[in-house]
């Protein structure tokens, strides 16, 4: 038989291995920063370093910087063995690997700054969007280059996973970016209020489906096996886990609007189809533990094992608590509260966190030609990871449900018990401060797991290419000498597989989404609603720069606890202006739909200078820079021009006027802070924030 010499590039595999032990610290990191600053909001010691700032660098760190490197490394190295072929292209390989770093370092510049789209995993403006769209494809290319090239006839289920990864955060990613530049770090989502939402959730639920569950499956069913030394459990398993996942997982993205102002229809379809989640996603962590039936004598040795088996038990809790949060009666009480962060960190510190653990263990010695520096360390590294993750999830489901009830308690009068939403808070502080712990203990043994690694390496030698030998494709099909149909036939397709995985999340996203652009009646327009007026305009940018969306949402859902506490519930057409939209999904601070007008200007300047000296114990960060700061409104033509051409309603020649109504109303404001003794310019930012805030759900009021 002839036979095929060729070599596999380990160096790829490496640059991965490197920027996702240095990611993954700075993500910890960070988030162990915003941590402290809920209970010691003393710690937002500057604009760049304030809560609203660091929360979306943490998330895109975690999420793209530590588990993005992460699910290269582990492909580069497990698609090169399961196609037999090396790389298509080393060149591509690194044009992804430093195209990457790149977009993560950029990334993490502009965040700081306050460039923000404000969309909630998506919050890179639209250079960067390109950016990573661009290396996405690079990475493609390279990725179906391998595939075709290979030398094994079957694709495994681990190469599946990564396919659909491929296509569907391709297409998650283009349609969820679609926005209208104004400047070079400045845009307008294209999509307005309840179609933004629904785009947005559409999106944020898929990025964690098919960025941080797809991969990572195709990662469990490569790694768990080599590392267990068993064949995967069940191969018809691992195909239904599949094909269910992928179809089903993308209608799910409206769980996270219930009792919002979107259509029930788009509400009941998102509850459906989350807890027929459960279905498909136990079936893949059954497969991954069974896979172990036999082997679990080693489990009490190994720390690999030990990571993947708390990894894969944190993938189920976490997929079965979802479709539970999916219900309306249970997300009724947990949306918007910690509940929903404790949730996400199950999945984010167990499942994604601890099976990259266990591969950069499993992976390192191998890379190195060597062992394991220290079991010990490792060991001990497992055991801070899971009191870790124990001492942060369970204050905060406790934080959570505490809120929930809080926010919703009655007296016997029929009264709200906690009317000031600011008790609430303060009763859950102590919890805010078990967090730090348990993040502190995931830390420490994150840092170990660190020095382990680069202890091993240095006990070994970089083998920098490994040779290996396989028959050509074509002679391994004479020689099997039987036709294969059904599924057997699809895994040695590699372009009718792609294409039945495209369609397969396709149908889900066309039917989610088009109705909401298409049927008139699923935004029902207010007469009243106007477009925001200039100040505002540059008042809600300030609001999105300084990222108040992630502790105040602007939704208010039909709960008589929510309407008692902020007024009347929202409706949809309220927003029909609002690119993008921002009704958040986190109340560390109450919800701001109903503000506008409910205190003075004064109020809102004393309180953005110091929140304490309006709320005693507020533990939001203070913006004194907002007082001091020349208000930069140079764009406000491109603005109004830009808004206007995805449909808010500006006059043609209103462009001309902007800045002269801007000057305007900010004079008014300025006027009416001077009365109550607080002198200041009218060009300062503080002034277009309370122009912002003051018009906040006053478009339906009847005073």
């Amino acid at each position: 038989m002839e036979v095929e010499k060729f070599r596999y590039d380990n160096q790829i595999v490496r640059m991965f291995l490197f920027a996702t032990i240095l990611w993954g610290v700075v993500g910890f990191l960070v988030g162990l920063v915003i941590a402290l600053q809920l209970p010691f909001p003393g710690l937002n010691l500057s604009p760049a370093l304030t809560f609203g700032r660091l929360r979306p660098l943490h998330t895109n760190a975690v999420i793209f910087a530590f588990v993005g490197n992460g699910i290269f490394l582990g492909y580069y190295y497990s698609a090169q063995r399961l196609l037999k072929a090396r790389n298509f292209s080393d060149m591509l390989s690194r044009i992804h690997f430093w195209g990457w770093q790149l977009i993560i370092v950029a990334a993490a510049v502009t965040l700081l700054s306050g460039a923000t789209t404000s969309k909630e995993y998506a919050e890179l403006e639209w250079p960067i969007d390109i950016a990573i769209a661009v290396v996405w494809v690079v990475w493609g290319i390279n990725m179906i280059g391998t595939i075709l090239k290979r030398r094994e006839k079957h694709m495994y289920v681990a190469i599946w996973f990564y396919i659909s990864t491929l296509i569907t955060v391709a297409v998650l990613h283009i349609v969820n970016s679609l926005e209208m530049p104004v400047s070079f770090l400045k845009s307008y989502s294209l999509y307005a209020g309840v179609q933004d939402a629904l785009v947005q959730w559409w999106y944020g639920h898929n990025a964690v489906a098919f960025f941080l569950t797809t991969p990572v499956l195709g990662l469990m069913y490569y790694y768990l096996p080599k590392a267990a030394e068993r064949p995967v459990y069940s191969y018809k398993l691992s195909i239904i886990h599949f094909w269910a996942l992928i179809f089903i997982y993308i209608w799910a993205g409206p769980h996270h609007l219930l009792y919002s102002s979107t259509p029930d229809w788009a509400q009941s379809l998102g509850t459906v189809f989350s807890i027929m989640l459960i279905a498909p996603s136990w079936g893949g962590m059954l497969n991954g533990l069974l896979t172990l039936r036999g082997a679990w004598d080693k489990v009490r040795n190994d720390p690999v094992l030990k990571f993947f088996v708390v990894a894969v038990t944190a993938y189920g809790m976490a997929t079965f608590e979802g479709p539970m949060l999916s219900i309306k009666s249970v997300n009724a009480l947990s949306h918007f509260t910690d509940w929903t962060i404790a949730h996400v960190h199950v999945g984010a510190l167990g499942w994604n966190g601890f099976m990259l653990f266990g591969i950069i263990y499993w992976l390192t010695p191998k890379l190195y030609g060597t062992k394991l520096f220290s079991r010990k360390l490792a060991n001990a590294h497992f055991w801070l990871g899971t009191l870790g993750i124990l001492f942060y999830v369970i204050p905060i489901y406790w934080a959570g449900i505490t809120q929930g009830l809080m926010w919703k308690e009655f007296t016997p009068d029929g009264v709200l018990q906690y009317p000031n939403f600011l008790e609430t808070v303060l009763q859950i502080v102590p919890m805010y401060i078990l967090r730090v712990i348990g993040g502190s203990l995931y830390i420490v043994g994150a840092l170990l797991g660190v020095y382990n690694t680069i202890k091993t390496i240095r006990t070994g030698s970089f083998i920098r290419e490994v040779e290996a030998e396989a028959p050509p494709l074509r002679a391994q099909h004479e020689g099997e000498g039987k036709t294969y149909w059904g599924h057997r036939w699809l895994e040695s397709r590699p372009i009718q597989f792609t294409i039945l995985s495209f369609v397969a999340i396709a149908v889900g996203s066309i039917l989610l989404n088009v109705p909401m652009f298409v049927v008139k009646s699923n935004i029902p327009t207010i007469a009243s609603v106007k477009p925001y007026t200039p100040l505002e305009v540059e008042g809600r940018d300030i609001y999105i720069r300084e990222g108040c969306v992630g502790c105040h949402s602007q939704m208010i859902r039909p709960f008589r606890s929510e309407t008692e506490r902020y007024g009347e519930y929202s409706k949809a057409g309220e927003f029909v202006y609002d690119h993008p939209f921002l009704w958040g999904s986190k109340r560390t601070g109450p919800d701001l739909h109903r503000v506008g007008r409910k205190y003075p200007d004064a109020w809102h300047y004393s309180h953005m200078l110091d929140p304490r000296t309006m709320s005693p114990g507020s533990i939001m960060p203070p913006y004194p820079w907002l007082i001091t700061d020349q208000l930069d409104y140079s764009d406000l033509e491109s603005k109004i021009s830009a808004l206007r051409s995805i449909g808010v309603p500006y006059a043609p020649d209103f462009e001309s006027k902007a800045a002269g109504e801007l000057k305007k109303q900010a004079q008014e404001i300025a006027e009416s802070l001077k009365a109550s003794g607080l002198e200041t310019s009218w060009d300062r930012e503080i002034v277009a924030l309370i122009a912002y805030l003051q018009r906040l759900g006053t478009d339906i009021r009847v005073d």
